[in-house]
């Protein structure tokens, strides 16, 4: 369809069909190292998939960083990006990262709905701020738990930062997709879902993408940081594939950003 290439990833990177192997025993080797740090598969709904996975760093936890990851609403799961946690954990702060029904079992507005219930019990069982950051169609994602009501007052009081990475936040070019087949998507849900027609939150945003991403994501990223009137770091050389791997490297300029230390 008319915008099928604009938003293909895969056929733009050299290599791409080495990155979700590689991802996936990075993930592996990382729980294993973790041991009893790692508490995998705690529920937060009774969906196959509404479980999440919990990263703890050694001592008591300055906080609690939420990870949800992408794929377009249609691919993986929590346990490919185990490894992406390793930077805050090692920082001191807990990672939850969790799972959700894939369209086109799903919608994209029940997605939304599984992560505001997701971000929820991982603030029941943890404590202190929490930190909201997804990466693709999980930046998509984070951004929509700051829509009004969407989190409860309790949890939405405790998120002190979102950082959307290489987000989608205009859902009605995806309407020109192939991809729609599995979203089912109409204007009005694609409207509704969209966080460039939210109000600008009074939480701080700080918008992350990838200098070398395909026009079509700056373009995404550029869109909401305009609407929210919120920063856009563009990280030079980086592409939709490796634009998240700084995330494992404590000392990198994302994970001190989302961990609140001083660059």
């Amino acid at each position: 369809m008319e915008l099928d290439d604009a938003y293909a990833n895969g056929a733009y990177i050299a290599g791409a069909e080495s990155y979700p192997p590689r991802w996936a025993a990075e993930a592996q080797a990382f729980r294993d190292a973790l041991g009893a740090r790692a508490r995998i598969g705690l529920r937060y709904g009774g969906a196959e998939r509404e479980v999440f996975d919990l990263f703890l760093p050694e001592g008591d936890a300055r906080g609690t960083v939420v990870f949800v990851h992408g794929g377009y609403w249609r691919a993986f799961d929590r346990s490919t990006w185990s490894h992406l946690a390793a930077g805050a954990v090692n920082r001191g702060w807990a990672v939850a990262m969790p799972s959700y029904t894939l369209c086109p079992k799903n919608r994209i507005s029940g997605i939304t709905n599984q992560i505001a219930a997701a971000v929820s019990e991982v603030a029941a069982q943890t404590e202190g701020s929490l930190v909201l950051t997804g990466h693709s169609a999980g930046g998509h994602l984070v951004a929509r738990m700051l829509a009004p009501g969407m989190l409860p007052a309790r949890v939405a009081e405790r998120v002190e930062r979102v950082v959307p990475i290489s987000p989608l936040t205009d859902l009605e070019p995806f309407l020109k997709t192939s991809m729609n087949e599995d979203f089912r998507m109409d204007l009005a849900e694609a409207q509704a879902e969209s966080p460039i027609h939210q109000p600008a939150p009074d939480v701080p945003v700080t918008i992350w993408v990838g200098g070398d991403e395909r026009p079509a994501f700056l373009d995404q990223a550029r869109w909401l940081a305009d609407a929210w009137d919120v920063p856009c770091h563009v990280e030079p050389g980086k592409h939709h594939f490796d634009v998240i791997d700084a995330l494992g490297d404590p000392d990198s300029e994302l994970t001190r950003l989302l961990t609140g230390a001083a660059l």
